[in-house]
């Protein structure tokens, strides 16, 4: 199992729809910044395909801009190599 965090930011304008729209994947969290317009997603996969497909299903969203990884672990405690 993989745990990865991300910063995400939002198309101008878009929040509120990037954030609804990514509450839906049931593999992730979202944590809305309270002072700045990023959101924290964190993303929980059991394999490499899913994470895969969650990369490919958040990089569809029209009101994503911009997604930054920051930190991945899966449940070895090994840390994964930003691609």
């Amino acid at each position: 199992m993989s745990i990865i965090s991300y910063l995400a930011y939002p198309t101008k304008g878009k929040r509120a729809e990037l954030i609804e729209k990514l509450e839906a994947i049931e593999t992730c969290e979202v944590v809305p910044s309270k002072n700045h317009e990023l959101l924290i997603v964190v993303s929980e996969t059991n394999n490499k395909e899913e994470e895969e497909a969650f990369k490919n299903l958040v990089n569809e969203l029209e009101s994503l801009d911009l997604l930054s990884m920051v930190s991945g672990f899966d449940t070895n405690g090994n840390e994964l190599k930003g691609e």
